[in-house]
This record gives C-alpha cells, structure tokens and sequence, in this order.
C-alpha cells in the first residue's frame, strides 16, 4: 500500500473499506485522527497538518467527501462534499453537496441538510439548516434543545454581496450574550425566502415562507412578512451609498458580538477541555472565530473607504456640506479609524470583569470532573446564574457600540 498514512490509520482501528480509494495527503497527522469508531468511506480525500477527526464520526457516507484542515468533532457524520477550515464541535450532521469553507463553526448538535453553501457562519447548538441554502457571513443563535431549535427552512439565501461590490453585509439572527446560555425562544426563517444583509433579528421570530427580509426586527416574539415589489424602473446611481447607518451600526453589532464569542471561547470553552483532542478542537474554535472578526472588520473598513466616493458624489448635488446625508458619511468614515484601535485592545485582553470572573468561578465548581460535558452543564444553569454570564458578555458589546454607533 503506497499511502502509509491510510495503512497507520487502519492499523489504529479507522475503518476504512476501500482503502485504495481514499486519499490522505503526506501533511496530515493520523494522531489527530482517533481510531475509536471512525469510518472515512469510499472516495474521501483529507488534506492538510490541522485536520482532526474525532471518536464516532462518519466521513462520506452519501458521497465522497474533500476535508481541508477541517476540525471533526465527535459523533459528527459529514455525508458528502467539501470542507475547508471549518470546525464541528461534536454531533453535528451534514447532507452531501455540502460547500463549506472557512469562518465556518458548527457548535454542538447543529446540522444542515444537503446542498448547502457557508462561508464565515456561526451557528450555535441545535440550529438546523435545511436543503438548497446559501447562508454566508451569518451568525444564528436560539433555541434550548434538538426539540427546541432554531431553523432556516429550505431554497434560503442570505444576499450578502452588494450591487456597490462590497461585504459589509453580515446579518444576525439573535445575539451572543444571551444566545450561550441555551435558554433562548428559536428562530424561524421560513423556506424560499432571504435576507438582505445587514440585517439583525431578534428571538423569537419567524419570517414568513418566501419573504425577503431587508429591516432590522429588534422585537421579540414577531412574524414577518414581506412582499414582492411592483414592477418599476428608474435610473441606477453607482457608487452611492444611501443606508450608511443600517450598514455601519449593523456591523459594530456583529463584530461586537463576536467579541462577546471571543471571551467565551476563551475563558469558559477551555474549562471542557478532557483530552488532546478535546484541547485541539477548542483551539480550533478560537482559531475560526479570530478569523471571523478580522473578515468582519476588513469588510467594514472597505466599506468606509468607498465612503469617499460616495460622499463626493453627494457634495457634487448640493452645496450643503451640512446635508444629513453628508454629515453619516463622515461620521462613519472618522468612526472606522477609532474602530480599528479598539478592535485592537480587544483582540488583545481577556475581555474579564467581576461578573465574569464570578461565571467563571461558578462553572468551575460545577464542572464534574470525570465527565466534562459543555450542553448538558449550560442546560443546568438557574436563571440567576446564566445572569451573570449573560451581563459579563453584555458589557463587552456595550463597551465596543457605546463608542462606535453612528
């Protein structure tokens, strides 16, 4: 056998059935791949020194599979297609026609169905994705079990590419501070719909089956419709920007939660850590996550470069320099350069306060040694508890948009 990693991997008990059919590149450590009920069937390739696959998972079941320095965490069944840098913290499923690349992280027990493209998503436990969805640059959140989950129904798509040829359009479905704790009402996105990025929604709401949602819902608990538009023409204006607001303030919230993740990968992620395995993952996480926020914070910094033209496109109409529509340019444009300083002192602290510290603590006693499992001891929390956690993380984001909304 030429592939002498596919012959130590068999030799460590990976079960694979048609050995000479699967492709394992030179660069991959097989002690990142457990010999405890892994099966990489027929057709699978993975590549790259950062792939980790853990006990239980299934690999290309439906279809061959192409992991690319992607983290496998365990009982996690990807059925077929490709996936590059992304990370499944465990019981995650996966259809086949899967796209996925890098920015991805699936935290436990949240699935897809097949034929569905991600790029820089976040989805927190028990969100499920169904078939033929297009959902980059997204995080959601909702939900308190498999039972009780978060959902985007299937033919969605997330537009998250602007006619001006930007991506500051990233939109998010609940939020970080209070989406940890796993006591949150899901979120519903119905099928043959979209969301027009930035867009925030809060829990609790649902969007009606082919609707296409472009506005902020920040109440709980609503159901939303959107209709098609009459058929009208009218002339195009390139390079103008006439929702600066929206855009910017939507991506200080996103970027501001992601933080908000940051300091919970950090400081509460690595109290689960049972094993080199288990360490490898979590690692993985924060890798994922680190690159999220500096895609976020690149695509609103270009954004507020093609500020400058749209501005002097404004300047050219008026002689107003005053005019409301002047005056959000430039407030976002001087934002973007504080943006980048605290940005800046936050990826580089722990982002730990009282509160935090006094999370941390409680979950620390309550962890059982023996048995480190993350779902179940959030679950577990009392509503005085998950208060701590939730305020902790809360004053994090306050911090970030308290100085930075326009």
């Amino acid at each position: 056998m030429e592939n002498n990693i596919v012959k130590v991997l068999l030799d460590k008990g990976v079960k694979i059935d048609n050995p000479e059919s699967v492709y394992i590149s030179q660069d991959v450590n097989p002690d990142r791949i457990s010999g405890d009920n892994v099966t990489i069937y027929t057709g699978s390739k993975i590549m790259g020194e950062n792939s980790l696959i853990m006990r239980g998972s299934q690999i290309g079941y439906e279809a061959p599979v192409t992991l690319e320095n992607t983290l496998v965490g365990e009982n996690t069944k990807l059925n077929g297609g490709f996936f590059r840098k992304a990370v499944f913290a465990g019981s995650n499923s996966f259809g086949s026609g899967a796209h996925v690349r890098e920015g991805t992280i699936f935290e436990e027990e949240s699935n897809a169905a097949h034929t569905v493209g991600l790029k820089q998503t976040i989805l927190f436990p028990f969100v499920t994705l169904g078939s033929l969805i297009n959902f980059c640059d997204c995080f959601m959140a909702g939900g308190t079990s498999r039972k009780d989950h978060s959902e985007i129904g299937s033919s969605f798509i997330h537009f998250n590419y602007t006619p001006n040829q930007d991506k500051a359009t990233p939109s998010m479905m609940g939020n970080v501070y209070q989406g940890v704790m796993l006591k949150s009402k899901p979120i519903f996105l119905g099928g043959q719909g979209g969301l027009v990025g930035p867009v925030r929604i809060s829990y609790g709401c649902i969007t009606a089956a082919g609707s296409i949602i472009r506005k902020n819902e920040l109440e709980n608990d609503r159901i939303l419709l959107s209709g098609g538009f009459k058929d009208v023409s009218f002339p195009r204006q390139f390079h103008v920007y006439k929702n600066v607001r929206h855009i910017f303030n939507n991506n200080i919230y996103y970027i501001a939660g992601l933080f908000c993740l940051q300091a919970w990968y950090k400081n509460i992620r690595p109290l689960f850590v049972y094993d080199d395995f288990s360490e490898a993952l979590i690692t993985g996480m924060q890798s994922n996550l680190d690159l999220c926020i500096k895609e976020r914070i690149y695509r609103l910094k270009n954004f507020c470069e093609k500020l400058n033209l749209s501005k002097e496109i404004f300047l050219s109409k008026t002689n107003d320099k005053k005019a409301a529509s002047i005056l959000i340019h430039e407030k976002a444009i001087n934002k973007i350069k504080l943006s980048e300083k605290i940005f800046k002192t936050f990826f580089e602290k722990n982002n730990l306060n009282n509160d935090g510290e006094k999370f941390i603590h409680m979950i620390e006693k309550k962890i059982d040694r023996a048995e480190k499992k993350y779902i179940p001891l959030i679950q577990s929390l009392k509503k005085d508890e998950c208060e701590k956690g939730v305020q902790w993380l809360f004053n994090i984001e306050q911090k970030i948009i308290k100085k930075l909304l326009i």
